[in-house]
């Protein structure tokens, strides 16, 4: 029936030529760009203080390995401003912070594990006052012997878990057969996340037990259960709240929880609020970093360098506890194939416990580490057969369909989805390399200490947790009576742009502009049980159920639309803020406003599981990976073999992004996800002394790249592909994958220390490439020539 009570709008003129109305697949500014540029976005340490709120530092352990005989905190009560001083015994429910094993205390109690373990919080009347007075600690220590890097922990046999050993194929025979072999050993360093702002909590008390925390956090849902875990509460005592993150990159997945929980520690004894915000130094000291691998490899091959056979053994720096080590090796072990196809393989992967933090998450979660082992392998095989590198690895990636069985990766998943040789092709046309590569090997043979280099390396990455469960999301969407839109979900954001692409999910669900529609904080007592942003699946998890929810609401109000002005439901069209239906077009507020009066509900929840997910990690098989991610890059360095720098001079790059949610924020992704890793893989060292102690523990001493790192030609697109896979809207992730293209920097560099020996020699080049590495490489070079 029609309303004679609701205004309409013309109608326009539909024209087929028209292109149809979309939110998404657009590129949109980032939902908090303005704010960031006005420096007007706020952040947990942002948040206005309530009256009587305190200030909390750790007290730091001073050795790598010890028992501790004796603590004398008399100074640190003494100290000025101090309130109250807490350590291990004062904790009311379980002094733990692990996400899976519960080995990682939160206060070190009779052993410590590692230089700047937390052993005592002190809360203060200020932040300086709290910091000076956790450094008037006496601690009487008994030295225990102290292991430090992997190779030390692979001697001993020092693990925080089991090994873990993926076998395909038969290759031990495939190996004693190959006409060729080549093998090896590899050491790759951590990397610190080294986000813009630092690890902070701020706790609330509420009536009745409760508690509010403000956390720069990944995982609000894990901060929840570790908090009520400490106080000794039930999950529904403690809110966990974050609007954004100034960066995360994994830092804040697990090891977020530290922080919050002492602070809920001290907030929940002295009944006042109580802020935790980590000065750099003590953020670095303390917390966890991307994993280092030592690995050794085998590969067995034949005339034109087709593997034959595999195996690597890698070792992992896990630190003191577990955290998530055995995950990251899981994902490094499910990574080891890259883009190839490898027949007969002996996987390996051990985590080893050392006297240093905890390892924990970063930005590929040790996807980026087990692909690195084969590429390296590759880059070997080719220069053993005097041939391109590029043309080894285009003869042993995966196949396109089931017709040579070359589709199914080592733990049994098959790759339907395979667009890498597609892209491989695109790129090096686009790049010109062959004629650059004729161009840098004539340079090379006229130029005696400057040397040029060039790489082109692919990816492929698996999208999903690797544990099954976490593959899940939930959202609410409310639509107010002025048709303004607000959205809640599990995701955190971090600068990433998960907010955005929410938004604009939404917006197009409902067929409203992108203005209309408001994100809020993340907040465990609104969506319950959420799994981390992490994985690469924050836009894929909750943008499929904040769509969900969007699409109940629609059909609701299509459902009334048709009632109002006849005709059928499934044919009310949503767009640009208007509604269609049955020849009528009435804006989208005033349907909302007469649905209201007709008592229509106006919000939803929504959910989403990703489906066809299954893993064994007995048989360390099934199909954990939603979908896979492709891209490639070419890169190409200028080096000075006399002082070992070197500068990028230029890269291209290519992405499979599939169907872009937000092309913009997408590429964006690609360009920091590239010089991130590029980073990691040259000048981001990390340092201990002969104690243990971290001593690049600040920017002075801890270098990323600068703007003068990034190069002058910087060309990246995104590849045009449909996901196969029913992911939102048919992107795909690009949260990790792209940290993988800088492979084509490391390897550059590699190919221009090769050329000091002619090619003859496989440069024995460590990561991070650092000058003084690249010149004990050139020198190995020059020394097996002599």
């Amino acid at each position: 029936m029609n309303d004679p009570g609701a205004p309409e709008l013309q109608a326009p003129e539909l024209k087929p030529a028209t292109p149809a109305w979309a939110a998404v697949g657009v590129p949109r500014a980032h939902e908090s760009a303005a704010l960031h540029v006005l420096g007007e976005a706020t952040y947990t340490d942002d948040v206005p203080e309530l009256q009587g709120t305190l200030h909390a530092a750790l007290g730091l352990s001073e050795r790598a390995h010890a028992n501790i005989k004796a603590m004398d905190l008399a100074a640190v009560r003494a100290a000025p401003g101090v309130v109250a001083v807490y350590t291990a015994g004062d904790i009311p429910g379980v002094n733990d912070c692990g996400p899976i094993i519960h080995d990682d205390p939160i206060l070190a109690d009779v052993l410590v594990q590692y230089v700047g373990q937390p052993l005592f919080i002190v809360v203060a009347d200020s932040h300086d006052d709290a910091r000076r007075a956790a450094c008037r600690a006496v601690v009487d220590y008994e030295i225990l012997p102290a292991i430090f890097t992997p190779q030390e922990a692979k001697a001993a046999q020092s693990y925080v878990l089991p090994p873990m050993r993926l076998r395909r194929g038969q290759f031990d025979q495939a190996m004693a057969s190959a006409p060729h072999k080549a093998s090896g050993q590899l050491f790759v360093g951590g990397q610190e996340q080294f986000y813009l702002e630092g690890q902070i909590a701020y706790a609330i008390p509420k009536e009745n037990a409760g508690m509010l925390v403000l956390s720069s956090t990944q995982h609000p849902s894990e901060m929840q259960h570790v908090v009520a875990h400490a106080l000794g509460v039930a999950s529904h005592n403690i809110a966990v709240e974050c609007r954004r993150m100034g960066g995360g990159f994994g830092g804040k997945e697990s090891q977020s929880a530290l922080w919050a929980a002492a602070a809920a520690i001290a907030a929940s004894r002295l009944k006042r609020p109580v802020k935790l915000r980590a000065d750099r130094d003590d953020d670095m000291l303390v917390t966890g970093k991307r994993h280092c691998f030592y690995y050794e490899y085998e590969v067995g091959y034949d005339d034109a360098g087709r593997i034959l056979a595999a195996r690597v053994d890698m070792t992992l720096r896990a630190g003191y506890s577990a955290d998530l080590s055995g995950p990251v090796a899981t994902r490094a072990v499910c990574h080891f194939d890259n883009a190839y196809y490898l027949s007969d393989v002996d996987i390996r992967a051990a985590c080893g416990k050392t006297n240093t933090q905890s390892n924990t998450a970063f930005r590929g979660f040790g996807g980026p580490q087990g692909a690195l082992a084969i590429e390296y392998a590759i880059d070997d095989i080719a220069r053993q057969l005097g041939r391109d590198a590029l043309d080894v690895r285009r003869l042993n990636l995966y196949g396109r369909d089931d017709a040579d069985g070359r589709n199914v990766t080592p733990y049994g998943q098959k790759v339907t989805d395979n667009v890498i040789g597609a892209i491989i092709d695109d790129l090096e046309e686009s790049s010109d390399y062959r004629a650059r590569r004729d161009a840098i090997d004539l340079f090379n043979r006229t130029s005696p200490v400057l040397k040029k280099g060039l790489a082109l390396t692919p990816v492929k990455f698996g999208i999903a947790f690797n544990v099954t469960h976490l593959n899940q999301a939930g959202a609410l969407v409310h639509v107010y009576v002025d048709g303004s839109v607000l959205v809640n979900h599990g995701g955190t954001e971090m600068g990433q742009g998960v907010h955005t692409k929410v938004m604009q999910v939404v917006a197009h669900e409902l067929g409203v502009e992108l203005e209309r529609v408001r994100v809020t904080a993340t907040d465990t007592s609104k969506v319950a049980n959420t799994s981390a942003t992490a994985a690469s699946t924050g836009a894929d998890l909750n943008g499929k159920a904040a769509q969900d929810a969007a699409r109940q609401i629609r059909e609701r109000l299509a459902e009334y639309a048709a009632k109002l002005y006849g005709g059928d439901a499934a044919s009310v069209r949503f767009a640009a803020g208007v509604v269609h239906a049955n020849g009528h077009v009435v804006a989208f507020p005033e349907l909302v406003r007469q649905a209201y009066l007709a008592r229509v509900q106006l919000w939803s929840d929504g959910y989403y599981a990703t489906p066809g997910l299954h893993w064994d990690q007995a048989t360390m098989s099934g199909h954990p990976f939603s979908y896979f991610a492709y891209g490639a890059a070419v890169s190409e360095v200028a080096l000075d073999t006399l002082t070992g720098e070197w500068k990028l001079l230029r890269v291209d790059a290519l992405y499979d992004a599939g169907r872009s949610l937000n092309p913009a924020i997408d590429l964006g992704q690609v360009e920091g996800g590239f010089i991130q890793g590029m980073g990691w893989l040259t000048t981001e060292q990390l340092c201990w002394n002969a104690d243990g102690k971290l001593t690049t523990h600040a920017p002075s001493t801890y270098k990323i790249p600068a703007i003068s790192d990034c190069p002058e030609d910087f060309r990246v697109r995104l590849f045009e592909n449909a996901n196969v896979e029913d992911s939102i809207h048919r992107s795909k992730a690009v949260g990790e994958p792209p940290l993988l293209l800088p492979f084509s920097v490391f390897f550059a560099i590699r190919d221009a220390v090769s050329s000091v020996g002619g090619h003859q020699v496989n440069p024995p080049l460590n990561a991070p490439a650092t000058s003084e590495e690249i010149l004990n490489a050139i020198g190995a070079v020059e020394a097996a020539l002599r």
